[in-house]
């Protein structure tokens, strides 16, 4: 093969420039930063975090009248949207059930809490995570 007709590719010598980076840090201290207001007791901004970015927007996202209205409506027309209002209620009711429910069985069960630190220590690499905190 002529190395002319394939050229290799060079290696890369800097990390990306971190744009898309450094604009998810800012939305997710600005999730923080207002959700710190709606919420009082011992609560981290992990916890807020997740909460509001993961659990409820989860929920949210699963549903198909939300997605449609997104897609044919303004950004304003959809906040507006008496169902974004009652699907955040059922959001937020089908969180506190299913959290609940984990919770419980985690409580009553060695068999749970064992397969929660074994999913934590492998996939969930919480000693990695740990480890790369304190070093921060």
């Amino acid at each position: 093969m002529d190395a002319e007709a394939h050229p290799k590719l060079k290696p890369l010598t800097e990390s990306g420039g971190g744009s898309v980076q450094e604009k998810e840090k800012a939305l997710l201290a600005e999730i923080i930063g207002r959700v710190n207001g709606l919420f009082e007791g011992e609560l981290t901004d992990d916890d807020r975090l997740v909460y509001v970015n993961h659990v409820i927007k989860g929920k949210l996202l699963e549903s198909l009248v939300l997605a449609q209205q997104a897609v044919n409506n303004t950004k304003e027309q959809f906040a507006n949207s008496p169902d974004l209002s009652n699907e955040l209620l059922n959001a937020i009711m089908d969180a506190l059930a299913a959290h609940g429910t984990m919770s419980r069985q985690a409580l009553e069960s060695d068999r749970v809490r064992t397969g929660l630190r074994e999913i934590l220590l492998g996939p969930g690499q919480l000693w990695e995570a740990l480890r790369e905190r304190a070093a921060a």
